[in-house]
């Protein structure tokens, strides 16, 4: 089985909203229906768990009626001090219903243009892998600074590539990688994949989806905002 885990327990501070980003409306709906509507539709997705803050949990109560097609919804998780905790409180909860051999699909409430091809992508080239994420290859020359003043040196742009959400893991195997950074090396991560590399397990790239970006400066919320009254998907 695989289950999706949308991470929304961020406040969205960089945006300056007066809601988390992801709970604004767009479209006469909030942000966070889109993915919710697109991995309850997808046939590969056979649950979906969300890290929510508790207060806004009677909100999402009513969305998940609305947009939760197919009924997938298994439960909310309480948000950790940092995002990986987050995942972390996620991935116990999954745990109670879910096998370690099942896969886990994190994913941000605020990227709402996931495609069902993305997700199929993701679901199918992550089989006899412990995990795989998109990615998309750096267009600009790359270079490196140790103060942050100076170039130090030149990186090598083909071997250089950006990590995108959704990324997927083997759930046993994926949280004990977790479990092993505790309790305050966990604190110092900043990617989903970062404590599946640092345990050394196998993890895959594919292709990312440019359209698929998330949600964090004012300019993206306006990008999407025009889409969508532009009626592209």
């Amino acid at each position: 089985m695989n289950i999706a885990l949308i991470l929304s327990g961020g406040t969205g501070a960089r945006l300056g909203a007066d809601i988390p980003k992801q709970y604004i409306e767009v479209g006469k709906r909030p942000i966070i229906s889109y993915c919710i509507e697109t991995l309850s539709a997808h046939p590969m997705v056979g649950g979906i768990q969300i890290v929510a803050d508790p207060a806004w949990q009677d909100e999402l109560r009513g969305w998940l009626a609305r947009w939760d097609t197919r009924g997938k919804w298994r439960g909310f998780s309480g948000p950790g001090k940092n995002r990986q905790l987050s995942i972390l409180n996620g991935l116990e909860d999954i745990r109670r219903y879910a096998d370690d051999r099942d896969y886990v699909f994190i994913h941000d409430a605020a990227r709402p243009l996931l495609s069902p091809q993305q997700i199929t992508d993701c679901l199918q080239g992550v089989a006899g892998h412990d995990g795989l994420m998109p990615v998309l290859p750096m267009k600009d020359t790359v270079y490196a600074s140790k103060d942050g003043k100076r170039v130090t040196s030149l990186l090598n742009r083909s071997e250089i590539y950006a990590g995108q959400a959704p990324e997927v893991f083997c759930l046993g195997t994926y949280y004990m990688a977790n479990c092993q950074l505790l309790p305050e090396k966990i604190l110092t991560i900043n990617g989903s994949a970062e404590p599946a590399v640092m345990a050394g397990l196998d993890v895959v790239m594919i292709p990312g989806d440019e359209r698929n970006y998330k949600i964090t400066t004012r300019n993206d919320l306006e990008k999407f905002r025009e889409r969508m009254e532009r009626g592209a998907v």
